[in-house]
């Protein structure tokens, strides 16, 4: 089930550490998009393709400008700031720490949000960086989250969901990886979010954090059992194995030369489908996994290799005959 989010205006305020200009409540604001806008054009005069529910920034620049209009046309500035802030949607403006907030500017325009029930704040850096630290920010806080059924585990540095039908031995795995020196992120029920184009991250509910059940035993703490070193709360998602009893009529990749995905949140992860029969170490072959992985993100295929080898053979074999 995908879940799209929003965030409490005071988060972002606490975050940014922004110092208030207007008395207006925040209590029920809401940011529900991680793109922020710098208005310029919107005191320019021109509307059109306004995206009002972005968290709106006055840097340097657009100051200017209106100082600049208001020695020119006093009216007409506070003609397009009225305009600026009659879109309801506006969820803060936030001015850049250069900018001077004394002066007949800042007081119309403080005078305007509040009319309109738009909170102001001063940030205490500029205007690039108020920016770029927000939108990072608030891609992590609104990314589209889901939940998946399986066990999320940090296997050398590489964020490793286990999945599989209930009691194929997901969490029993996981325990053993415990036990070799890995960190369980989470069980049971995984939470993901897509923080970037190109990156989902894994966690667990807070309720479930560090819990893990074990069939035949019930429920363990991981972090009571083995130490807070074996548990972390969050990990990028980088690799899928999925478990399934074994099909002895089912062919199954032994080469790997071609990559199987599992598409999470829009993004396609790599997939190894691993059957399962007695005397398979399945904690071993999850941290082969893991390292074959991290390799090929380093240049060096294994499958490649032998097929290079292979094929190289067939040719000097082919040169020999003809001799």
């Amino acid at each position: 089930m995908l879940i799209e989010n929003k965030v409490s205006l005071s988060k972002l305020v606490a975050f940014q550490k922004l110092k208030p200009l207007t008395n207006v409540s925040i209590a029920n604001k809401y940011i529900e998009t991680p793109d922020v806008n710098r208005p310029a054009v919107q005191f320019a005069g021109f509307f059109e393709f306004f995206d009002s529910k972005r968290v709106q920034v006055i840097g340097v620049v657009e100051h200017a400008y209106l100082r600049r209009l208001e020695e020119e046309n006093r009216e007409i500035m506070i003609k397009r700031l009225d305009k600026f802030f009659s879109h309801s949607e506006l969820p803060c403006i936030i001015l850049s720490a250069a900018i001077d907030t004394t002066g007949i500017i800042n007081s119309d325009l403080i005078i305007l949000a509040k009319k309109y029930g738009v909170p102001v704040f001063k940030a205490s850096s500029s205007a690039s960086l108020i920016i770029s630290e927000t939108i990072r920010w608030l891609n992590v806080e609104l990314g589209p989250t889901t939940s998946m059924h399986g066990v999320l585990v940090d296997i050398y540095g590489e964020g490793v969901l286990i999945i599989g039908d209930s009691g194929v031995g997901k969490s029993e795995t996981a325990l053993e990886l415990i036990r070799r020196g890995h960190r369980l992120v989470a069980d049971d029920a995984v939470e993901i979010k897509r923080v970037s184009g190109t990156t989902i991250i894994g966690t667990a509910p807070e309720i479930l954090r560090h819990f893990i059940e074990v069939r035949g035993i019930g429920i363990v703490n991981i972090k009571e059992l083995f130490g807070i070193e074996a548990v972390k709360q969050t990990k990028e998602i980088s690799l899928v194995i999925q478990l399934e009893n074994w099909d002895k009529d089912k062919q199954y990749d032994r080469l790997g030369l071609e990559n199987e995905y599992t598409e999470i949140l829009g993004l396609k992860v790599i997939t190894h489908r691993i059957p399962i029969r007695p005397g398979r170490n399945l904690a071993i072959i999850c941290e082969t996994a893991a390292v074959n992985f991290r390799q090929k993100l380093m240049g060096y295929n294994a499958a490649e290799e032998l097929n290079k080898r292979v094929m190289k053979n067939l040719q000097k074999n082919m040169r020999e005959n003809r001799i």
